[in-house]
């Protein structure tokens, strides 16, 4: 039976008296209309997105009283992040990394901090959802603004013992700054190995990856002195594009591979003129002793436009280039999993207003998710973190100011001034290192109407797997 709105379709074709329209109608049927027994399922991924950053973000994007796409979605729960030490046996981590966790939620297994889809202890390989969708017809992508070879993606479609040996060149002794990172010497391919996570990515069955990364595409394959992992991606039949424009002429195409900078990509918002979060300046009587002096706050900011971020495809444009090269016709359905990754990678550098640009492209791309569900029935939408972060509001005046003491955060601070012309204080103080650290705080989960009675209000990481894996009805 045709929906009302195919029916009006034929007609109007009919009515044409164009038999050319009525074959593009039909054609048009059979391509984007799926069967009833279609399922899809659409995992979006803040990288670091705790219930701070999402208050950050609402404050400053559509204000205290507003409220996000997130924030209409049905249902909502809390997750609990769960990882172990990397060795047999090992005991329990209270703080993770995107490696392990985005591969419990691939794989539903808890690992150590740094691991592929591999386990603890004996390195074995983890079958992903992706691959057992995959066993099934299921089409599969994988959109990111990291490098697609960064952790999370990684852990969707790749295999392996360490993050870091994301390219041919960084399999054996990974050396930053003169410091021993890691190695994967007995996993690349002439060891029986499957190789680096972008040859895996290159050789893999994806039907969709997009994302940043190009530098890791760019050596040669191992054993063949002509061809770059990226030839080798488009020898497997991958359109490849690197380019916005690139991008949105590719609808056509089957499989695609999209890679838009060298690294990740480029954020939409920073700080003005660059700025992050600053050490407020004691004066030099605070110096003699705590209780003396005064201290000065870090100036307000505001947050601007990045430059760098012109001319890159925002996280929704390759959100809508993946569910239309995913939806086809005679497929029981597809996966898709979307991250926006770098509300974690700006926390690491004490950027909240790059955060909070990601945390504005991840719910337009689950605008776009939310719109395809609402035409094709049997989507499941599921919205969570991997692992909190540093960032917390803070008081922009201290509760405790009546005290005649100066009163300081002892870690980095930005004060920013918000749209509805308050100031939002935003403290990280983790580590004294350049980067911060992750906290081990319980993430939220949100799902649209499909995820009611099919997700507890209160889970374990690892059964966000056994969710999806259930509802794609996967073995």
């Amino acid at each position: 039976m045709l929906s009302k709105q195919w029916e009006g379709l034929l007609i109007a074709a009919c009515l044409n008296t164009s038999f050319s329209t009525l074959a593009w109608a039909e054609d048009y049927m059979e391509t984007a209309l799926p069967s009833p027994e279609q399922r899809n399922v659409i995992l979006i991924i803040g990288d670091g997105m705790d219930d701070q950053q999402i208050t950050i973000a609402r404050n400053y994007l559509v204000g205290a009283n507003g409220r996000l796409p997130l924030d209409e979605l049905p249902m909502r729960g809390a997750v609990q992040i769960l990882a172990i030490e990397n060795k047999p046996d090992g005991k329990p981590l209270y703080v993770s990394d995107s490696a392990n966790t985005a591969t419990s939620l691939a794989t539903g297994e808890i690992t150590s901090r740094g691991r592929i889809s591999t386990r603890t202890g004996d390195n074995k390989i983890l079958p992903t959802i992706v691959e057992l969708a995959q066993q099934q017809g299921f089409r599969t992508g994988l959109v990111s603004t990291s490098s697609v070879t960064d952790a999370t993606p990684a852990a969707f479609a790749a295999h392996m013992s360490t993050r870091i040996c994301q390219s041919p060149d960084l399999m054996q002794a990974v050396v930053y700054r003169d410091i021993l990172m890691g190695d994967c010497a007995q996993e690349t391919k002439d060891k029986g190995g499957l190789g680096s996570i972008a040859e895996q990515m290159a050789e893999s069955k994806l039907d969709v990856i997009l994302g940043g990364g190009s530098q890791y595409f760019e050596p040669l394959t191992p054993g063949n002195s002509s061809q770059t992992v990226l030839g080798a991606a488009s020898a497997a039949g991958f359109r490849t594009v690197s380019s916005a424009a690139e991008l949105s002429e590719a609808e056509s195409a089957e499989r695609l591979l999209g890679l838009f900078s060298p690294d990740t990509m480029p954020v939409r918002l920073r700080g003005e003129n660059g700025r992050q979060a600053e050490s407020p300046e004691p004066g030099w009587l605070n110096h003699i002793h705590r209780y003396l002096g005064d201290v000065t706050q870090p100036a307000v900011m505001v947050c601007e436009a990045n430059p760098e971020f012109s001319g890159m495809p925002s996280l929704k444009a390759m959100t809508d280039a993946a569910l239309q090269t995913l939806q086809r016709a005679g497929s029981p359905g597809f996966f898709l999993m979307i991250e926006s990754a770098s509300i974690d990678k700006q926390t690491h550098y004490r950027k909240p207003c790059g955060s909070i640009g990601e945390v504005e492209q991840l719910n337009e791309a689950l605008a776009s998710a939310t719109a395809f569900a609402d035409s094709h029935p049997n989507t499941l939408i599921l919205v969570t973190a991997d692992h909190s972060q540093a960032a917390q509001i803070v008081p922009v005046e201290s509760l405790f100011k009546l005290f005649p003491i100066p009163i300081f955060t002892p870690g980095k601070l930005a004060r920013i001034k918000t749209p509805e012309g308050s100031l939002m204080a935003i403290n990280y103080a983790t580590s004294n290192f350049s980067a911060e650290e992750h906290t081990g705080a319980n993430v939220p989960i949100f799902g649209n109407q499909e995820a009611i009675g099919r997700v507890p209000t209160f889970l374990t990481q690892p059964q966000i797997f056994a969710v999806m894996r259930d509802y794609l009805e996967l073995d």
